[in-house]
């Protein structure tokens, strides 16, 4: 797999150097680093590319690095049916930094974006209906971003008694979770080698 790996990168790197700032082989995944400005070149150039034909587009994610410049890392993963091969590609952005939309290169990457501006606030320029997916429509802030309070907010539930949508503060039930393994969830119920050893 790796030497497909190294065909790959060896290929984008000949047929367009200036849309790759670096390419790493990492975990059996090649990732490749662009630019805001260079990212829909690329896709394009993955999905219609002839030898490697990326038609497939999994998903969108964010990363959030609050300590950086540019704080967010937007990590676009494809695959390629024609070689059984997927591929990495990051764009690193600041906070009030846009990133052009993939929803004209890949029509499924319309609600990831959506998932991304919701839970990061990450901003996608040409998105046709950019709003928030999974807080509700007057939630503040962006949940998964790693200075986001967890506190002082309310959550949103249907009542089945009351037969209307309630508002009620965040609790959080459990602070800290400490495992007997116990719960047939937790762990198992026989001895493995070695742990017969274990101080009970």
């Amino acid at each position: 797999m790796s030497e497909a790996l190294r065909d790959l990168s060896a290929h984008i790197a000949e047929m367009h150097p200036e849309l790759v700032e670096s390419a790493d082989i990492a975990f059996g995944e090649l990732t490749v680093m662009t630019t805001p400005e260079k990212l829909i070149p690329l896709l394009t150039f993955l999905r219609d590319d002839v030898q490697f034909g990326f038609i497939n587009f999994i998903d969108i994610c964010g990363v959030d690095w609050p300590q950086r410049e540019k704080r967010f890392d937007v990590v676009y993963h494809l695959l390629s049916p024609r070689q059984n091969t997927r591929i990495r590609i990051k764009v690193l952005v600041a906070e009030d930094e846009p990133v052009p939309s993939a929803f004209g290169v890949y029509p499924g990457a319309d609600w990831f974006e959506r998932e991304a501006w919701d839970m990061y606030g990450i901003l996608f320029t040409g998105h046709p209906d950019l709003r928030r997916i999974l807080t509700d429509y007057g939630f503040e802030g962006h949940p998964l971003r790693k200075d986001f309070p967890t506190t002082g907010f309310v959550e949103v539930r249907y009542d089945d008694a009351a037969k209307r949508v309630v508002y009620e503060p965040v609790e959080l039930r459990q602070e800290f979770r400490s495992f007997d393994f116990l719960s047939p969830w937790e762990g198992t119920d026989y001895v493995l080698p070695g742990d017969e050893k274990a101080k009970v």
